[in-house]
Order: C-alpha cells, then structure tokens, then sequence
C-alpha cells in the first residue's frame, strides 16, 4: 500500500495540494496503514485534487476508493476522505485542516518520505 499512497501524494501534487504529508498509522490505527493528508486553497482545489487521485489509481491499476466521504460541499467545512482499505486519503481546505490539525492528533506516527528527488 505505500507504493499507492506514494501515488496519491504525487497526484495532489500534480494538482497543487499544499503541504502534503504520509502518515504511517499501521501500529496505532486497527483500520488501516497509511493516511494521506493534503489540502487545497478551496472547495475547487479540493474537488481537482480527489478527481486526480482517483483518476490515477484508475490509469495506473490501482485500488478502488472502498468508500468516499464528504464530497458535498458544506458551507464552512471542506473534507473529503477517500478509503483504500490499506491507506486513507483526506483532502481538506486550508480552514478545515488547521480545525481538525490530523498531523498534530497523529504526531507519534513516523512520516513517510514521498516526494521523488
């Protein structure tokens, strides 16, 4: 799974997500390995950013979202989250994530290195 998780944050990136980090959350997390979290600067971005994710896991044979949640837009809260089963992804807007702050909540986890040199 951290090969498509690795995918998911290059997608995000393809789209302009700000800040995008890989949690490894497998030891304290019963329901899966790896979060995903990135952000946009609105609920555009953050639509640009869950379409390409899912159109590269599509492009490239990877898994199927199991579940998608959040996707419609609700004034003052932008979150979506996208369940792989081994990763979950969450594309939030800037206003939001600073709100829940998931990196702050998991900071025990060890990040996972993604970006290509």
């Amino acid at each position: 799974m951290k090969r498509w998780s690795k995918q998911a944050a290059l997608a995000a990136d393809e789209k302009l997500g700000k800040d995008t980090v890989l949690l490894d959350v497998g030891d304290l997390v019963g329901i899966t390995d790896i979060f995903v979290i990135t952000s946009g600067s609105n609920y555009r971005q953050v639509r640009a950013i869950v379409e390409e994710i899912e159109e590269q896991m599509l492009l490239l044979d990877g898994p199927k979202a199991e579940t998608i949640e959040g996707q419609e837009y609700q004034e003052g809260s932008i979150w979506v989250l996208l369940d792989y089963g081994g990763f979950i992804v969450h594309v939030f807007d800037e206003e939001t994530r600073a709100i829940y702050d998931l990196e702050r909540l998991w900071n025990d986890c060890p990040r996972i290195e993604w970006q290509e040199d």
